[in-house]
């Protein structure tokens, strides 16, 4: 198996030579460990936690803070793979709060930042990468952007969407991209725009035409069984285990108190 990522400046060999990056996200200390142990290339402290840590209905109600808090306890557990955080929504509405709000997540130990968008954003993206912050982008499906779109859909059906997502990922990448995510997008549109850029493509459900691959782990592992997108396989059953285990315990307990 080749040597897992270390640091982004490993990123445009990879894109050359491969193998595909290996990318999962991580919330807390233990989770971050064992993806590190395991080789993971990159962990992503994405703003997914609202779902599968908060319990929220979205992405929306995840908060600056929150993200600060869960991106500190990553990078205690973290050794050696980059540590990608999400910037939250309403966190980067101009160029100054993006760079403000990009500084405090660097603070606290990420290597990289990600936020949501296209051309329209390029003004935040250019105030974080001038400032020696590297970037990551997001384009396609925009979690943030949900009760906009009025639910998850899929991007790059028409011409007309395909042109934008291409312009969307050459303006990331001319203003300095390392990689970017490429998030449901239909997988002739990634591949094309895998081609067409210097940074790192991570996909996640956008076919396996990029350079890398993207996963919440709770849906890896299966520790979350109310929600799973039809595109992530789980390896594992964790909700099951931690049921009979919890269940064990209650029986075990109470059977003792019993007698």
């Amino acid at each position: 198996m080749p040597a897992p990522l270390a640091h982004l400046s490993q990123l445009p060999e990879r894109k050359r030579s491969g193998p595909p990056l290996a990318v999962l996200t991580a919330y807390d200390y233990p989770t971050a460990r064992l993806l590190d142990e395991a080789g993971v290339d990159l962990i992503l402290v994405g703003d997914s936690l609202g779902m599968v840590v908060l319990g929220l209905p979205d992405t929306t109600g995840v908060t600056l803070e929150m993200m600060l808090h869960h991106t500190a306890a990553v990078r205690r557990a973290v050794k050696r793979a980059p540590v990608i955080a999400d910037l939250p929504f309403r966190s980067y509405e101009t160029p100054e709060q993006a760079l403000a709000s990009a500084r405090r997540l660097m603070d606290v130990g990420a290597d990289a930042v990600k936020l949501e968008g296209g051309i329209g954003f390029i003004p935040q993206v250019k105030a974080i990468v001038q400032a020696g912050i590297p970037f990551v982008g997001h384009i396609g499906m925009l979690p943030q952007s949900v009760r906009e779109e009025g639910g998850y859909k899929k991007k790059g059906k028409t011409p007309e969407q395909g042109q934008q997502l291409l312009a969307d990922a050459r303006a990331l990448d001319e203003a300095g991209a390392v990689a970017m995510v490429l998030e449901s997008i239909v997988p002739d549109i990634a591949h094309d725009i895998t081609q067409a850029v210097r940074a790192s493509t991570i996909g996640i459900g956008a076919g396996r035409g990029t350079d890398g691959q993207v996963l919440v782990t709770h849906d890896l592992v299966g520790a979350f069984p109310w929600f799973r997108p039809p595109f992530a396989q789980a390896r594992a059953d964790v909700a099951a285990e931690t049921r009979r285990a919890t269940q064990d315990f209650v029986r075990e307990t109470q059977g003792e108190a019993i007698g």
